[in-house]
Parts: structure tokens; sequence; C-alpha cells
């Protein structure tokens, strides 16, 4: 039961951040951002989301740029899901490099 209820707020929290970040990549040219992947913790108090980021040469500069707006965007999440929960988790945001490791993958097999 526990866990039917995380994964539906992970899926919640997921489409939700991706919707402020599309919004917010609108005004920069050239940047996305999507939200690969979100965990949420058993008690709900901690949500670690995965993003991927484009070009992934300017990732670094982007994440330290979404970290230190952390509180606004947890601000913002507020405001858009105060009705389905309680208390709104703390934000964790970490890089999902897999499809850049994919491509490296996929690079060294064309070599080979």
């Amino acid at each position: 039961m526990q866990e039917t209820r995380q994964n539906r707020i992970s899926r919640l929290l997921q489409k939700e951040l991706s919707s402020i970040f599309q919004s917010q990549t609108r005004k920069t040219s050239g940047v996305l951002v999507s939200v690969t992947r979100v965990r949420i913790s058993p008690d709900l108090s901690i949500c670690t989301a995965y993003l991927s980021i484009f070009p992934s040469e300017r990732s670094e500069e982007i994440m330290k740029n979404i970290n230190a707006s952390e509180k606004s965007i947890r601000y913002e999440l507020g405001t858009r899901v105060h009705n389905q929960l309680r208390i709104i988790p703390e934000l964790r945001f970490f890089i999902d490099d897999s499809l850049d490791y994919l491509e490296h993958i996929d690079e060294l097999l064309k070599k080979g």
C-alpha cells in the first residue's frame, strides 16, 4: 500500500517538476531540462529528482543554478500540489547522465 502511494506521488512530482523546468527554460534559448526519474522517501519528506540536461556541456552551470534556486522551485511546486500533499518534500537534484553514457558506448561500438 505504502509503495503504491510513493509511486503515485513520485509521478505527480515528476510531472509538476517537468512543467516548472519547462516554463523556466523557455526564457533561456537552447537549453532543455527534463526530469527523467523521481524517487520519494518512505516518509514523503525527501524528493530526489534526476535531471537530464541538454546540451550536456552546460550541465554543471545549469545544475548550479538549479541548486541555487531550490527554494523557489520548492515554493512553486508547493503552490501546484498543495491540495494533494500536506507537506512539500525537500528537493534534491542530481544529473542523470545515462544518455551521455549510452552515446559514449555507441561511439565505442562504432569504432570497434
